[in-house]
């Protein structure tokens, strides 16, 4: 059984660092898209909320039954608040 463990960890690790590699592409295309747009506050948060709801819907029409609505809604805000971080951040930095 350790030796189960232990690849479950591993293939953990390996899964968060793809999914770190790909928030990291998605903000920098997001944010090359963005700069210079002169968008205001309001119009980012209408931005992320929508783009929350679509992965949200598109997420739960694909889904194969393995997680809850709810379960996909939370990955989703999750992702796009950490793409929305680094985005913002990196809008801020010109």
């Amino acid at each position: 059984m350790p030796s189960r463990l232990a690849d479950l960890i591993r293939r953990a690790r390996r899964l968060a660092a793809e999914r770190d590699r790909l928030v990291d592409a998605l903000a920098a295309d997001w944010a090359r898209a963005l700069r210079g747009q002169r968008l205001s506050a309001t119009d980012l948060d209408e931005l992320w909320a929508g783009l929350t709801e679509e992965a949200v819907r598109r997420g739960g029409a694909a889904g194969d039954g393995r997680w809850t609505a709810q379960a996909w809604r939370a990955e989703a805000q999750e992702v796009i608040a950490r793409v929305r971080a680094k985005v913002e951040a990196a809008l801020r930095e010109r």
